[in-house]
């Protein structure tokens, strides 16, 4: 199969399969210590100056706030959003919404806004300039890196990558692009869609040795699966048995 969607749905199940086959946790079967809880990043969607400001207030408890943006009036939404927030610490994903002018204006400006990584800033088939760009914020590949084999196009234009496990095709996947992203001197984040805590329970074995975690799926929907995650405001304990793995 594909990496993609279907492959990662396969891939986990396999996992969990011999795990339970065999008595014994995936992260032990991955050859990973035993998993700790971690600090998930909450996602305040694309809005108004106002909107998002008010979305930060009411999450302004949390850690690490991520931010989507679009480019036309992006810096009065970090700043809102800031001063709404003062102690959060900021992501902020441009989804490929950005030109390499936007990238080189706003990015010195952020850098007091508790703003420490730009996502996916330009549109994958069109990031080369972040080569020649100067970088005071780490820039993070997301639709510009997908598995192993497209790291070395990532060379010089990214500080970190978003790892996805639909993306990967799995757990298999991931393990390999965490490894080998690692091996390149790129930071990790580990992300996700919006799903239950079925499909984030794999992503926590990477989540372990990610610099951002970004599993909030399950904090986005209106009602989540029996024996899903347990979130303690922004803190994912890892999953139980009876959920995966």
């Amino acid at each position: 199969m594909k990496p993609g969607a279907a492959r990662n749905g396969v891939d986990c199940a396999l996992w969990d399969l011999e795990a339970k086959q065999s008595g014994q946790s995936v992260g032990k079967l991955a050859g990973l210590p035993a998993l700790k809880p971690v600090t998930t990043a909450y996602t305040l969607s694309l809005g108004s100056v106002d909107s998002m400001a008010a979305a930060a207030k009411a999450n302004a408890h949390r850690p690490l706030l991520k931010l989507k943006l679009a480019g036309p009036g992006d810096l009065d939404r970090v700043a809102a959003v800031h001063a709404s927030a003062p102690k959060s610490r900021l992501i902020v994903d441009a989804n490929e919404g950005w030109t390499p002018e936007i990238f080189a204006e706003l990015s010195p400006k952020l850098l007091p806004l508790y703003v420490e990584m730009i996502e996916q800033p330009l549109p994958a088939a069109a990031d080369a300039p972040l080569a020649e760009l100067s970088r005071p914020i780490a820039v993070c590949a997301d639709e510009s890196c997908h598995g192993v084999e497209t790291l070395p196009k990532l060379a010089g234009k990214y500080d970190a990558v978003n790892i996805k496990l639909d993306k990967t095709g799995g757990l298999t996947g991931a393990l390999a692009l965490a490894d080998a992203a690692a091996a390149q001197g790129l930071a990790i984040m580990i992300g996700c869609m919006v799903g239950t805590s079925l499909a984030m329970a794999p992503a926590m074995l990477i989540a372990q040795r990610a610099r951002w975690v970004d599993l909030d799926g399950p904090l986005l929907l209106a009602r989540d699966r029996e024996d899903g995650l347990r979130f303690e405001g922004s803190l994912v304990q890892p999953p139980r048995p009876e959920l995966w793995g």
